[in-house]
């Protein structure tokens, strides 16, 4: 535990190092593409009414001066499957980025999709030496949290205060310089598997790039797509990639719960691969000319021909009908949905005060996905794009970019997580067990 700690606080400093330097990458590794961002960080005055369009949400420090997306290799379920592929997709993806804005580029900050969130709620409390909170009393009570047992394997991504409770004042943002005697903490741990986050860490070193940060790709999707009411009153983003959908759900400003089903957009092209006999590539071609999950009177009519290069003239002559690809993709689609819902099922979505859900991704834009959302997910359904940042091409401002501008805004804003406070290694958080085998050692 105490090396992850280490780590991510060895990122965050290199992070703020970059930023100081002006220039830092952001790296979506999905599993349909792999997308690269350079950000520039010149401040809010650098900006104002460069390109007629105001800073959002006070996104002004930064701005977008290279972008490159290259079809992704080696990744499946959001999770690097073979490593010389991936290696030379990301290469190929940082390097036009850096063509594009003229510069080189060291440190990147990247996200991943798959590697099977887990999420744990955590508590803790201390009673205050001085009755003002300092930053020495956020770092003791964020020690003082208990930690499961995460089992083998996993290591954390994510460690953030969510709530601290002041006496008996609640729901408070950050305490310090308030004044009281007893202060409490509520933090969200999200862990994943530590091999599918080791081997991106090992592809981007290969890359001759510096980590200087990682976040999972559900957490920075409802960042970008997720309005700020949304994100104050309760709100689950759905982003439906390539390999994976991952789900979020934010209340008061902070992520409460993550996890990810591993089917996304590319079950669905391999269903009509494999239900049309045509190979992949057309299968893409066909989902996104014609796709759809309602099927009207019209659809019966409306023909597609499906094309092909076998020299078979029959067989490259053939035609679908739009109901018969509809009732291909739409069981997939369901399958995908359903899965989501019994995820915010077991998070209790229910019990939250707004109970919006935001589909974002780029599965999202499949026509009629909404209709077909709200009957399986519940009434409050929208379709999810993210902010806009300056400098961002038109063509990376579509549902599909939310993980890359969300990257973009969690580079430039991090929220504070564990490895922010100065926890001294022997209060570092561990399990009861461990603490007394520690006392054991240290006094026999």
């Amino acid at each position: 535990m105490t090396d992850i700690y280490q780590s991510q606080c060895a990122m965050r400093r290199m992070r703020k190092q970059a930023m100081e330097r002006g220039v830092i990458a952001i790296l979506d590794v999905g599993s349909s593409k792999i997308a690269c961002l350079v950000l520039r960080f010149d401040g809010p005055d650098r900006f104002r009414g460069a390109d007629g369009v105001g800073s959002l949400a006070g996104q002004s420090s930064f701005r977008v001066i290279g972008a490159a997306t290259t079809r992704s290799r080696g990744v499946r379920f959001g999770e690097i499957d073979s490593m010389p592929e991936t290696e030379r997709a990301i290469r190929t993806a940082v390097q036009a980025a850096q063509k594009m804005a003229n510069v080189r580029v060291d440190h990147v900050i990247a996200c991943l999709s798959g590697a099977r969130p887990r999420s744990y709620g955590l508590d803790g409390q201390i009673d205050l030496v001085d009755s003002i909170v300092s930053e020495d009393d956020v770092a003791r009570v964020l020690a003082s949290c208990d930690v499961p047992d995460f089992g083998e394997g996993r290591e954390v991504l994510h460690a953030q205060p969510v709530n601290f409770a002041l006496d008996h004042r609640t729901g408070m943002g950050d305490p310090r310089g308030q004044i009281g005697n007893r202060l409490a903490c509520d933090m969200h741990v999200l862990t994943v598997d530590a091999h599918a986050m080791q081997n991106l860490l090992h592809c981007i070193k290969r890359c001759d790039l510096e980590l200087a940060g990682l976040a999972s790709s559900a957490y920075v999707s409802g960042v970008s797509s997720l309005v700020e009411d949304e994100q104050e009153l309760g709100a689950a983003c759905i982003d439906m990639g390539g390999g994976a959908t991952g789900v979020s759900i934010f209340i008061k400003k902070h992520m409460i719960y993550a996890d990810s089903v591993r089917l996304g957009g590319d079950h669905v092209t391999q269903d009509i691969s494999k239900g049309l006999q045509v190979p992949l590539a057309t299968a893409e071609r066909i989902k996104t000319f014609y796709g759809g999950v309602v099927a009207t009177g019209m659809d019966d009519r409306e023909m597609i021909e499906i094309g092909g290069d076998t020299g078979d003239y029959e067989h490259d002559r053939r035609t679908v009908s739009r109901t018969e690809l509809i009732g291909i993709m739409r069981p997939r689609v369901e399958e995908i949905l359903e899965d989501a819902r019994a995820r915010l099922d077991a998070a209790g979505f229910e019990h939250l005060p707004s109970q919006q859900i935001v589909l974002t991704g780029g599965c999202s834009q499949i026509p009629g996905l909404d209709g077909l959302a709200s009957r399986i997910l519940g009434q409050q359904v929208r379709l999810g794009r993210p902010l806009r940042v300056q400098g961002l091409p038109q063509a990376a401002t579509g549902p599909a970019f939310s993980s890359a501008v969300g990257l973009c805004l969690f580079a430039a804003h991090p929220q504070d997580e564990w490895w922010d406070f100065d926890i001294p290694a022997e209060r570092y958080p561990a399990r009861s067990l461990k603490r007394a085998m520690r006392w054991f050692k240290d006094n026999w």
